[in-house]
């Protein structure tokens, strides 16, 4: 796997990542509006798809 340390996001660093509250991160989840994956019990994020996602809501 090329995955490099810091590609693959928890929950935690997420939420600093966008300077929002955990709370709000985890309604964007169960709302499936951010890219995720869920591997057993824990939430993970690729930077790169957020940062897509985040390139992607600027234009609406």
């Amino acid at each position: 796997m090329d995955e490099t340390p810091g590609n693959v996001l928890t929950i935690e660093e997420l939420s600093t990542y966008l300077k929002i509250p955990k709370s709000t991160l985890y309604k964007l989840v169960r709302e499936g509006k951010v890219p995720c994956q869920k591997i057993g019990r824990h939430w993970r994020f690729r930077k790169e798809a957020i940062d897509r996602w985040l390139d992607d809501a600027d234009g609406e």
